[in-house]
């Protein structure tokens, strides 16, 4: 072999080595975003618990719920969100974290349920008590119900140095006006509402608001309930996904959504490990460009 061959071919080899090396780092890096008031970064996959976690003091569901639980920090989650509406999630959340070895880097979140003050109070000792915490990362009002009041009940919390964060909800794509009108009025510093692929009127004004207020927005129902992956039966991922990496329809439902810039988490709901999976692997890859997102979105549209 020739000086000016051997040269050739080792600075080929050299050149694949680093592509290979940064497509594997790049594969292994946690999608994180920014949360806007505060600076902490949080991963972009979070976990709801509605319906999934509601299984009351089944032995067998609860092991289940543990494993689902471990593989979620295990991946990289970090927000769990929850409320008193759902049943036992709350006690079935508190149960499951006890039994798992790797939960430091829990973002809790749940909300307050209730038309009064005091039992909001209430609900919040009740809520640590069965997540088996000492302070929760957020609490958020449960659908506006009554904001006016829990939300100054919050805000003392969070002066006290017992919340770190304060925020409201809503679901279903309802309520969305009267969303605006607290965003502009109180200093909260999370949003969690519905958006995903097909339900996207939030991106009209409320995800502009939430950025220029710097508001931290949760995406709820990125599935539509489930209902997306009924419309995508049978069909293979196109080719738009298949250059981007994606490997199931939940990895491609939820890039869209984490791919928004205005978008910190998504949370997605399930009851089976290997659900928990495909979800976990939207943390990780390529993240769509605006341009790529468009096309994902057209390609659902027209299906």
């Amino acid at each position: 072999m020739n000086r000016r061959l051997f040269i050739k071919t080792f600075l080929a080899s050299l050149f694949a080595n680093i592509s290979a090396f940064s497509k594997e780092k790049k594969e292994n890096i946690i999608f994180k975003k920014k949360i806007p008031s505060s600076g902490e970064y949080i991963s972009t996959i979070g976990m709801g618990t509605w319906l999934t976690f509601d299984i009351g003091f089944n032995s067998k569901k609860l092991k289940q719920r543990s494993e689902i639980l471990n593989l979620f920090f295990k991946y990289g989650g970090q927000m769990i969100d929850s409320s008193p509406m759902y049943g036992t999630s709350e006690k079935v959340i508190g149960k499951a974290l006890s039994l798992s070895s790797n939960s430091k880097n829990l973002f809790s979140a749940t909300k307050i349920w209730t038309p009064n003050k005091k039992h909001g109070m209430k609900q919040l000792v009740n809520s640590k008590k069965y997540w088996k915490i000492n302070k929760f990362d957020l609490i958020q009002v449960h659908n506006l119900l009554n904001y006016e009041s829990h939300l100054e009940t919050l805000f003392q919390l969070k002066n006290d140095g017992l919340l770190k964060y304060v925020g409201v909800t809503t679901s279903h794509g309802s309520r969305h006006k009267k969303l605006k009108d607290i965003i502009n009025k109180y200093e909260i510093d999370f949003i969690q509402l519905t958006y995903n692929i097909v339900d996207n009127e939030a991106e009209k004004y409320l995800l502009p608001l939430a950025k220029e207020k710097n508001i931290a927005v949760i995406a709820n129902r990125p599935f539509q309930g489930g209902k997306l992956f009924d419309h995508v039966k049978n069909k293979k991922l196109n080719k738009i996904a298949i250059n981007l990496g994606i490997k199931s329809w939940a990895e491609y439902f939820l890039k869209f959504i984490t791919s928004h810039p205005n978008i910190t988490c998504a949370i997605p709901a399930t009851s089976r490990v290997d659900h928990m999976k495909e979800n976990m692997t939207a943390l990780y890859g390529i993240i769509p460009s605006l341009k790529e997102r468009k096309k994902l979105m057209l390609e659902i549209i027209n299906t």
